[in-house]
């Protein structure tokens, strides 16, 4: 028996498009229709993703072709599913941050590899070189800055800004600092949920009065996690500088640390790569080199990854015990642990020099949800 092509179209109008109040034919549903014979073949599109929509068409097509044209014919049902994307989205808009030109977060992908020593120092040889520096200690579970700038004791005061209070960083050394270790006990553990460390991380950023900054330095916590993505979900970060010393298991995390900051979704220029601890050297031979941990391997991974390698610094007892007493080391003048500091600092700048020449300023990043899965992308 041979079928006819306007007795199937007027069966589908008797049945309605998933979601669209029309029928099948007026909702635009219906692609193509093949007769072969008995035989039937139904291209359509529906914008219910969900299996249930997809086997109720099927069914109700195959049911009314049955019913209005032919009760043994014998059909195929094709749907493609063209759903639009409505996500989610659990979101704090990123704010661009009046008066601050830079914001640098410092990350390493392994905790205990020396990156708040790295970020305090470079505050400060940052400071003395004369630009305006802030730091904002993000390590919201273990915050060390307040120790490393001698300033333990010390809570952020309040002033108002045009009717609104606002916090007044602590300053030391001509770098002004915020860190969640001012408004905790020091034997208090911080035991708090993603969305309060964020909310916390929201009040440090906003709710100071930060003033006039040429870099806002961000010490972030090990690994790549939810602090990560709210800070960059909270500010536009202009690049990141991913700490690691030489040996292997520091070196294959601070490989995700790199990989983090370059997925499409995220896009923060990584400035490159700097090697902690990269060789001990004893006070009483400072020409000698010892490679305790091994050699130049945070170099070859920066080279491996093609990113700047920003320098190294040694392993020497002074900078352990200047963090210690709260005077970072790079203070120390006309030694080789200031020295050392320099130069990477003199890296870090340049490379954010050639970052801003190159590239449109980094946006913020908001995160949706999607069918369960964590997404992130671009505002």
């Amino acid at each position: 028996m041979k079928l006819d092509k306007k007795e199937i179209l007027k069966a589908l109008e008797t049945i309605t498009a998933p979601g669209e109040g029309m029928n099948m034919v007026e909702s635009g549903a219906i692609n193509n229709i093949q007769v072969f014979g008995d035989e039937v073949v139904v291209d359509i599109t529906i914008n219910n993703p969900s299996l249930q929509a997809r086997k109720k068409t099927e069914v109700e097509i195959l049911k009314a072709i049955h019913r209005e044209v032919y009760e043994k014919a014998k059909i195929t049902v094709n749907i493609k599913v063209d759903a639009p994307v409505s996500p989610k989205t659990n979101e704090i808009k990123g704010k661009p941050i009046p008066g601050i030109q830079n914001i640098i977060a410092v990350a390493s992908g392994k905790g205990g590899v020396g990156k708040s020593t790295i970020t305090a120092n470079l505050a400060v040889t940052l400071a003395k070189m004369g630009f305006k520096v802030g730091l904002l200690d993000a390590d919201i579970y273990g915050p060390s800055m307040p120790i490393m700038f001698d300033v333990a004791a010390e809570k952020p005061r309040a002033t108002n800004i045009n009717g609104n209070s606002k916090m007044l960083p602590v300053e030391n050394f001509g770098v002004k600092l915020l860190s969640i270790g001012f408004f905790t006990q020091p034997n208090q553990a911080v035991i708090w949920r993603g969305p309060m460390a964020s909310k916390a991380l929201n009040q440090m950023i906003f709710d100071a009065h930060w003033e006039e900054l040429d870099f806002m330095l961000v010490d972030l916590p090990p690994g790549t996690g939810d602090i990560h993505l709210s800070i960059m979900q909270s500010m536009p970060v202009t690049g990141a500088v991913v700490v690691s010393t030489p040996q292997e298991v520091a070196l294959a995390d601070a490989r995700k640390g790199v990989a983090m900051f370059q997925q499409e979704a995220i896009n923060v220029p990584v400035l490159g790569i700097v090697e902690n601890m990269a060789y001990f050297t004893p006070e009483e031979l400072p020409d000698n080199k010892y490679y305790i941990f091994g050699k130049s391997g945070a170099r070859n991974l920066a080279t491996d990854l093609n990113v700047p390698f920003l320098g190294e610094i040694p392993l020497v007892q002074s900078i352990r015990e200047a963090g210690d007493v709260g005077r970072p080391a790079a203070l120390q003048t006309a030694t080789p642990v200031e020295k050392a500091f320099e130069e990477l600092t003199k890296n870090v700048v340049q490379e954010l020099v050639l970052r801003n020449k190159s590239l449109p300023p980094t946006e913020a990043i908001k995160i949706t949800t999607m069918a369960g899965c964590a997404a992130v992308k671009k505002k």
